[in-house]
């Protein structure tokens, strides 16, 4: 993917097909990812964990992000193996640590420990544990070559290709246990143990994430540091050392403006994972005990809900590619504003048809919250230290989702123990963060060889 002809200290640009290979592999990252997100609230309330108490389990995962993206940012921009590259060896990690807790997750509640036991909970919140740690891991290499190999002109498109099929293996995940409760498998089991349903898809996750880790370790051929120097114009034998402070007070403004923006927008979106499977059950079906039909049909509900919303991520996220400086901004406003009305509509309507058109708003949002942050501080990078910048950057995203978590203890019991208006909460909260996006200002790395010292 490289080329020698090309001008010094600009990336060239890259074919369709050369963006394909780069973004495609994370369909299946995300097809291991969601179908965790996705069953995770549904699985520890099998367990008998106490609605109340599910906050717990979802501080795991941004806690997991916050600890290892910046971690594998530092280590891969200073890692090069001639025959694998700089971030596709923490790829090969993560997908085998992640290949074992797919395995083990769903079979929590088999193990015998017995319904509502602290062995059963504690077991599944380490596997959550380390599930979200290889996710991370596996995560962030696709992340880092965007900045890394696609020039200014190309990020939007990148960006949105990565999120396109990142939704596409959303919406797999979601429908994995609607779809195979249709072909008779079991949607309901004994009192503490995950249905089939969920069992297999769980599976069919675990190869999926395998071929597709195959898929990108054969396919995307990473510049090395002397090229990868090159095209960024910067000394490849610049051994200077800089701790993560160092290069935090270099950061770029925007690094700091994006990441308040962030914390309004990422407030709110654990809830819809942690709270949607029982506000659907008590606003459509009218249950609430996790071991009725009723509740197991909520949560596949959920699942389609969520390939819903990532159907109309992916159509919208076409539309994106097309953005640019003028209109990425009012964009992604009007985009979030959609999304926290779509949370409002799902916590106070009772229909199957209302419960849709709330996940199509919220597919509107998430594809402008997961993909447009990324492309105006990729735009802001200079090349030197790109991995260490999107890890740290991570942070603004698990920070407020473990702050949501924490005060999920007392807001819950406050709102009345509702489900529903906890997700209210997550709607009015992202509604805020888009209305933020106006106080970042776009900035430009403008490559000058003078002050580069060449």
């Amino acid at each position: 993917m490289s080329s020698n002809e090309h001008k010094k200290g600009q990336l060239p640009m890259l074919t369709s097909m050369q963006l394909f290979l780069m973004t495609f592999g994370y369909a299946g990252v995300q097809v291991a990812f969601s179908v965790q997100t996705g069953n995770m609230g549904r699985i520890f309330q099998t367990l008998g964990s106490d609605p109340t108490k599910l906050g717990f389990f979802f501080i795991l995962p941004p806690l997991a992000g916050m600890i290892t993206q910046p971690l594998i940012g530092l280590f891969s921009d200073k890692t090069w193996l001639p025959k694998l590259g700089r971030r596709m060896p923490y790829l090969i990690g993560g997908c085998l640590v992640s290949l074992i807790v797919l395995l083990l997750l769903p079979n929590t509640g088999s193990f015998g420990f017995g319904y509502g036991s602290m062995t059963a909970l504690w077991f599944g919140a380490v596997t959550v544990l380390f599930m979200d740690l290889s996710a991370n891991v596996s995560m962030q290499p696709f992340k880092m070559i965007i900045p890394d190999m696609v020039n200014e002109k190309q990020t939007d498109k990148a960006w949105s290709l990565q999120n396109i099929w990142g939704s596409l293996g959303g919406v797999i995940a979601f429908v994995f246990p609607f779809i195979l409760t249709s072909f008779g498998v079991a949607n309901t089991a004994a009192r503490g143990v995950v249905p089939d349903s969920v069992k297999i898809s769980f599976y069919v996750a675990a190869a999926i994430l395998l071929l597709s880790t195959i898929f990108t370790i054969i396919n995307v051929k990473e510049y090395d540091p002397e090229t990868l120097a090159y095209y960024h114009g910067f000394r490849s034998d610049d051994k200077t050392h800089e701790s993560f402070i160092d290069i935090l007070k270099h950061a770029p403004k925007v690094f700091w403006t994006l990441g308040i923006v962030e914390f309004f927008v990422w407030f709110g979106i654990p809830y819809m994972w942690t709270y949607s499977t029982g506000a659907l059950s008590e606003n459509i079906w009218h249950v609430s005990d996790p071991a009725s039909a009723g509740y197991q049909a909520a949560g596949n509900w959920f699942g389609i809900l969520q390939a819903v919303y990532s159907v109309v991520a992916i159509v919208v996220g076409i539309l994106f590619q097309r953005l640019n400086d003028k209109t990425r901004k009012m964009t992604y406003f009007l985009s979030l504003i959609a999304g926290g009305l779509g949370f409002i509509i799902v916590a106070y309507g009772h229909t199957h048809v209302s419960s849709l058109i709330g996940f199509v708003l919220i597919g509107i949002g998430w594809i402008a919250l997961i993909s447009i942050p990324f492309t105006i501080l990729t735009n802001a990078l200079d090349g030197k230290h790109d991995g260490v910048y999107l890890g740290l950057f991570n942070c603004f995203i698990c920070i407020p989702q473990i702050v949501a978590s924490v005060a999920s203890f007392a807001i819950f019991p406050a709102v009345g123990k509702s489900m529903a208006h906890m997700l209210a909460i997550a709607g009015v909260f992202l509604m805020i963060g888009g209305c933020l996006i106006w106080i970042v200002k776009e900035e430009k790395t403008q490559v000058d060889m003078t002050q580069k010292g060449e």
